[in-house]
């Protein structure tokens, strides 16, 4: 219900249905009606008594939006339900009410960020080869990393018959005792194993893979298991395409 006279794309965006500005494209699509009847003029006025639906049902009546960053820890799968009764990232957010998603995947024993959402349009975008959403990976590989060695990475490998996207990568550190090392690789794609498949590729095999940042969201703060909301700053962040990484000098 709105409390006070406000302007129509100003009540869809405050419900959570979509950014300011994609509530005016539903507006000017003819997808919003006020009383049941169809509005397409921007900045028309609704106010207490006034029903406003988009797609023909109420926004009092939808799900409320919801967005979450989740430190996945290892051993939990990234799905709603597992066939195998394993604990799911869902287990993890056991007070959400909503029916709440995980947008993309991290591997059984892959650790770090990962957003939930039940914010189907928002999942879709992010998802979306074309997105280009910028995911931070830190791995521990077996083996001595070299600059040289990772630069077949930042011009793309072929994996699968498919040739990556360029990536950011470059060595943290090493462990010349122990012949094991620390890499950075950033990433904008999603296939199956993929930073795990790229850095096999350059004879570096994975023994521990961490996503240490989401776009510009990072960890600080929460414990393997441990989750928080997004602010309505990063949902418009997100939401207006801005999936910049905080750039390493």
């Amino acid at each position: 219900m709105v409390s006070s006279n406000q302007r129509l794309q100003k009540v869809i965006a405050q419900a959570g249905l979509a950014s300011r500005r994609k509530a005016e494209t539903l507006i000017t699509d003819g997808r919003v009606s006020v009383n049941g009847q169809v509005v397409t003029t921007l900045g028309t006025q609704v106010g207490p008594g006034d029903q406003v639906s988009v797609d023909g049902v109420p926004i009092e009546g939808r799900e409320k939006l919801v967005y979450y960053l989740l430190n996945k820890p290892r051993g939990v799968v990234t799905t709603n339900h597992d066939e195998k009764a394993r604990a799911t990232v869902i287990d993890l957010l056991p007070e959400v009410t909503e029916r709440i998603y995980p947008v993309g995947r991290l591997d059984y024993d892959t650790t770090g960020a990962l957003l939930l959402t039940n914010d189907g349009t928002l999942a879709n975008q992010l998802m979306h080869p074309k997105g280009r959403v910028d995911k931070v990976y830190v791995a521990k590989v077996q083996g001595i990393a070299t600059e040289s060695q990772l630069q077949p990475l930042r011009s793309g490998v072929v994996l699968n018959g498919r040739k990556t996207a360029p990536a950011q990568a470059e060595v943290e550190r090493v462990d010349a005792g122990k012949k094991n090392s620390w890499v950075r690789i950033t990433i904008h794609e999603g296939r199956h194993h993929q930073v795990k498949e790229m850095l096999a590729k350059v004879g570096l095999p994975v023994q521990k893979l961490k996503r240490e940042r989401y776009a510009f969201l990072d960890l600080v703060g929460l414990q393997p298991g441990e989750f928080r909301s997004l602010s309505h700053q990063e949902v418009s962040r997100l939401k207006q395409g801005d999936y910049r990484t905080l750039r390493r000098k």
